[in-house]
Parts: C-alpha cells; structure tokens; sequence
C-alpha cells in the first residue's frame, strides 16, 4: 500500500526526498480509510479529505499525489527585500551563521496549511533584522470567517442601503454605508459561504477568490446598478465606466471654490444627492458679503445654504435623478431676484455645469459660460481623484492560525495586541481590529499576485505571517523546536522569488526591539 505521508510532514515542506520515518509525537498523517484503494493517498491539508491517485490533485489544485508522496504543487513565496540581491551561492553554501538583514522574507503564499488545527505552521522561520533574533510563523489559512469590503469611488446610486448584492443569480453580499464619496459593499462571510445553498457556497467561494485575487467581477445589486468591479481599477456602474470621485459634498464644493467664483456670479447651486450647496446663503457667501439671490431649493433646509432631499438618488447630476438642474430650484423671490441675475448650476464632480441669466420674468435662461467661471469648474473636475474600486480582505485568524503558533492561542492575541507580534499577509501590512480575536483587514493591491485559493468546503485559503522576537515566541509557548534558519529554508525549500512592494513596510522591520 502506498505509504501515508500527512501534510505536515516532508510533502509540505517540499522536500521530494522519500519521507522519513515519523518521529515519537511527531505529526503526520491520519489514520487511512478502510475502503480506500491501494494506489491512492488522503489528504488532510483541509476537511475535504480528498483521495488521490498517483499523477493527481485534489479538488483544491494544491496538493498531489507524486510518487506516492502528498505534495504542495506550488512553491513557496519568498519576498526580495527592495535595493537587496539575493545571492544564489550564499543559501547553498551556508555555514549554519544566522545572516544579519536576511534579503528575503517567507511568505505565506505556497506555503501550505496547518489544518487540522493542532499541527504546527508549515513554516517557523528564524531570521535575525539589525541584530535581533526574529522568529517567523508562515502559513496559509482555511478561512470560512472572511469576507471582503469594497469600497466603489462614485457618487451615482448603486443601491439601497442592505440590498442584496447577487454574482451569477446567487447572494454574495449586501450593500452598506455610504462614506463621503464611495460607496461600500461588504461580500462573502460565512453565512454565504456555508449558510445557503451548496450553490450560493460555491459562488460566493469563486467570487471572492476571484476578488482577492485582482480580477474583474460581475455583480447585481437588487433594487439598483450592474457593476463589474476590479481591485484597484475604475469600477463600471451600468456599463459605463467612472471617471472622478467628487471633491466634496455640495457644501464643502461651495466652501473650497467660493472666492474663486466671486466676483463673477451672483448664485451658485452644488447639485448633491445627500447635501446641496447654495453659495449666497451659505456661510462662505455670507463672508464675503454676497447679496441675497432669492432663489427657492426644492427640498428640507438645514443650515443657511445647505439642502438635503433636492432630488432622489440616481446616476445623474451630482448622484440625483435629475437630468435639468432648473427641476430643484421653485422660483425666484421677486423682491430679492432681479433680471441678469447670473447663476451657476454644477455638480460635485464638475462632470454636469449649466449657466444661466434671469429674463425680465425672472426665468433662467441658459446662456454661453464665461471663460472664468468655466476655469473655476474645471477646476472642480482637476481636484476630483480617479474613481477607483478597493477591495480589503477581512479574515478572522481562529483556531487552526494560532494552534499553528503555539498550544496556549490566547497568548499569541495577547501579543499582537501588545504590539510585540507583527501581523502580515503575503508580506503586506495589516490592520488588526481591535477587541477580542484576531480580526485583520489588508489591501489585495499591497499583496503578491495570485495570494489566495480556496478549498471546496467551501472556504477561503490565505496567507498570513506573524513575525516576533524569539524570546517573545518562546514566552508565548511556541513550537520552538520547529524553527528553521531563513538560510536552510531558502537552500531546501521549493521556492520563487518576487519583489516585495517598496511601498511595503519591510516585515521584520515592523517588530520591536526588546524594550520598545
């Protein structure tokens, strides 16, 4: 019978060596099924617990069976540190010194899973960064508690807040806040991927995989837009694709270009869905002693010159659903308007202006726009940052991660949120919610290409690194007796080579010194 290697042991640490004997305690795989053929291996990388014939991979396209051994297909990650060149010699012909400023770091991408959950971390790396010896603990995670929050730059309608946001027919998500400018949708979590339908998993499961991994991908929103939505791209709302991201609401437009159109007009209307902005009775016009224009706003007044409910939301002027600008404005005060009266009609992002003159009937009357006014709305669009659509991941690292680490969990939360471990994934910064858990939040557009996978339970696989002071890790109970040196993982491993992103902080430079 083929022999059982778990995927802990040599198949993970992608040594194509025949394995070795397990050692007393040592973890390797389980128990094989009865009924299970002879030419076959079971993995336990996750719960699918798949049965692979020789020459095959299992349902995740990670793990095979290569001459009856379980092995990880994908190499390792290894980050180059930016301005350092990693010698080829120098890991082949290492002395057993620990190197001062290892040149790479050991990503979690490739890197393999700790499931089931009491097994160490596929990698516990030992490096030392400005004389201070780092441990590294190097995993991808099966994560089924995650889920990624979008941020879309537009001011048109997507939706109502807590639509449900469907891909492919099936719910992923739902809409959320909106916040100055973008609007927010959060996709994926657990109760889609394993709450629903075996379907709605699966979808959910391919769309955030997808997401994740920078590709463009198709939503509908009931109730209101079709998007296709791409990390770090301009979001296409109804097939169109977004340009500008509004400089402010309607009020804040009227207070940043109110002494650049003074002088040459005499009312300006900022045409917002959420807060309208009418120069002559706003506190910036007041300051600059504009006279009353007697114009009348469609909808509820707040403070002097700003409005709220003018229209309803839509994709038109300033995200409402109007398409004429004249249908918010009721009239003109007789006593207070008076005939030539000139008026600017724009929207937050420049994209709608119309000028216009008061008849002798105190009617607007569209008229050519003069040059400086135009320039003051070109303006508008100049200071408008390209619409972009950003996606964060959000994962909780729970049991399987942190028995990764170390067999008393708590110990590792406790570390991280006394900032004495540092959090990454694939190398790239991230954000570690407050409270209790391990909760963090990173930017797909800061990590390695191609940085997550899944497995059909169906769950999210991603990498996540927790880097700390050796004497932290000892203190925290951690599988000190696993940690090898950088320079034996680089000459042993199966690996690749990538450029960590310059605009990525350093990881082991994020650790603090002893003391600190």
């Amino acid at each position: 019978m083929t022999q059982q290697v778990g995927s802990n042991a040599i198949g993970e640490q992608f040594d194509t060596s025949a394995p070795t004997p397990a050692a007393p305690g040592e973890v390797v795989a389980a128990r094989a099924p009865e009924k299970m053929a002879a030419n076959k291996i079971q993995c336990d990388a996750c719960p699918v617990l798949c049965q692979i014939s020789e020459g095959r991979l299992g349902a995740c396209d990670r793990w095979g069976n290569f001459g009856g051994v379980l092995t990880r297909t994908d190499p390792v990650l290894l980050l180059e540190r930016p301005g350092v060149e990693l010698v080829p010699g120098t890991a082949q012909d290492w002395d057993g010194e620990l190197l001062n400023n290892a040149p790479v770091f050991v990503s979690g991408v490739g890197s393999g899973t700790t499931y089931p959950d009491y097994k160490p971390a596929p990698f516990i790396v030992g490096s030392r960064h400005e004389g201070v010896d780092l441990v590294t603990v190097v995993t991808e995670g099966i994560f089924s508690y995650c889920s990624f929050k979008v941020k879309i730059d537009t001011d048109r309608f997507l939706g109502p807040e807590q639509a449900t946001v469907r891909h492919r027919g099936e719910a992923v998500g739902h809409v959320t806040t909106i916040e100055y400018g973008s609007q927010f949708l959060s996709l994926g979590g657990v109760h889609h991927l394993t709450g629903g339908s075996k379907k709605e998993g699966r979808v959910t499961c391919e769309l955030m995989m997808a997401l994740g991994n920078r590709q463009p991908v198709e939503l509908e929103i009931e109730g209101g837009a079709q998007l296709t939505v791409q990390a770090g791209c301009a979001p296409r709302i109804n097939g169109v694709e977004e340009q500008r991201m509004r400089v402010g609401c309607g009020s804040a437009t009227i207070g940043i270009f109110a002494r650049q159109w003074f002088g040459h007009v005499d009312e300006v209307v900022v045409v917002d869905d959420h807060i309208t902005g009418v120069l002559s009775e706003h506190q910036a016009g007041r300051c600059l002693d504009m006279p009353p224009s007697g114009i009348r706003i469609r909808g509820r007044k707040s403070t002097p010159g700003r409005y709220f409910q003018v229209a309803s939301p839509g994709s038109g002027w300033g995200g409402t659903d109007i398409d004429d600008p004249l249908s918010i404005v009721e009239g003109w005060d007789p006593k207070v308007a008076r005939p030539g009266l000139r008026l600017l009609m724009v929207s937050t992002t420049g994209e709608h202006a119309e000028w216009f003159e008061l008849d002798v009937a105190l009617r607007p009357q569209r008229a050519p726009m003069p040059a400086a006014v135009r320039k003051v709305v070109e303006r508008i669009g100049e200071n408008c940052e390209p619409a972009l659509a950003t996606v964060l991941f959000v994962g909780g690292a729970g049991g399987s991660l942190r028995a990764g680490v170390t067999e008393n969990p708590v110990l590792l939360t406790r570390s991280i949120k006394d900032l004495l471990t540092n959090v990454t994934c694939g190398g790239a910064p991230a954000y570690v919610w407050p409270g209790g858990g391990i909760t963090v939040m990173v930017d797909v557009t800061r990590m390695p290409a191609n940085s997550f996978g899944s497995v059909p339970t169906p769950a999210i696989v991603a990498p996540i690194e927790f880097t700390m002071r050796r004497e932290v890790y000892a203190a925290l109970g951690g599988h000190v007796e696993r940690v090898r040196p950088i320079e034996a993982v680089v000459a042993s491993a199966r690996h690749r080579i990538a450029d960590a992103l310059p605009s990525n902080p350093w990881p082991p430079a994020g650790v603090p010194k002893a003391g600190a």
